[in-house]
């Protein structure tokens, strides 16, 4: 069995970026993954996602789980995540009217994957706050 090394290892990664001139993704990919990586960088996604990762909720009550935000930018980020079909809202015919978020099974995919990030960080946490202790020494 051959070994790859981490030259090609890296290569194989690079090649698979956006932007990447040999990239096995096509353009229209690309943009896609630009936008996803913008959506989950943004300061309230991954809150709200959270927020959800419970069950289905109401607007008032993501609100209060999601220590800061607006009820302006929480009804941005809903649309965005309705939008991209990571959510859905569902409106019952009740008075007062009751409006529920969930997340779809698309929405969950993205809780699998912001997990493995955050089970990373867990485990390699110190590493990188030693490395940045270091790295700050050393510019002193």
């Amino acid at each position: 069995m051959a070994t790859t090394s981490r030259d090609e290892q890296f290569q194989r990664v690079a090649a698979r970026m956006p932007g990447a001139p040999e990239s096995l993704c096509d353009g229209e990919t690309h943009e896609l993954v630009k936008e996803m990586l913008a959506l989950v960088s943004d300061r309230w996604t991954l809150s709200v996602i959270a927020a959800l990762n419970g069950g289905p909720q109401r607007f008032s009550t993501i609100q209060a789980l999601v220590d800061g935000v607006s009820h302006r930018m929480l009804s941005k980020t809903l649309r965005c995540l309705l939008r991209d079909g990571m959510v859905t809202r569902t409106a019952y015919a009740e008075v007062p009217p009751r409006v529920e978020y969930e997340l779809t099974p698309l929405g969950q995919k993205l809780v699998a994957l912001v997990s493995g990030l955050v089970d990373w960080t867990q485990s390699h946490g110190h590493d990188v706050r030693a490395n940045r202790e270091r790295f700050d020494r050393e510019r002193v």
